[in-house]
């Protein structure tokens, strides 16, 4: 992506989207996720072209009569952590910064590539999660 491009997209995350940690199966840690939701599917379809990962998916729309349809646009893992390391310095909103700062700083050090912690890494790992649930 381009600086300008880079900095778009921080801008779309800054006002549409969220950084966070989630599991997505069951026995597993939460991992780095970023989605940018918007009644724009203009708007998700540059962002998945520009940054060449995630996807979108449509939202279900209860009252059609009354809103827009809906979409979102989701990656996650390493995709988001690449992600978060090119659209970092151009983020603005104090939570979204530092929550992308944390995770680049420690998440991957705190992720053992085979999956198994020694219970020093796994209380590490805790108190990263810790940290990164209180910044508001």
């Amino acid at each position: 992506m381009s600086p300008e491009e880079r900095a778009y997209m921080a801008g779309i995350i800054d006002g549409e989207g969220s950084i966070m940690l989630i599991k997505f199966h069951k026995n597993q840690h939460p991992a780095p996720c970023i989605n940018v939701s918007s009644a724009s599917i203009e708007l998700l379809e540059w962002v998945l072209e520009t940054t060449k990962v995630g996807r979108i998916q449509s939202k279900k729309n209860y009252k059609p009569h009354k809103h827009q349809d809906s979409y979102t646009y989701t990656v996650r893992y390493n995709d988001a952590i690449q992600l978060l390391e090119q659209v970092e310095p151009y983020l603005i909103i104090p939570q979204k910064k530092l929550r992308a700062r944390l995770i680049l700083a420690e998440y991957k050090a705190l992720t053992p590539r085979n999956g198994r912690y020694s219970p020093e890494l796994l209380k590490a790992k805790e108190y990263f999660y810790q940290r990164f649930i209180s910044l508001k």
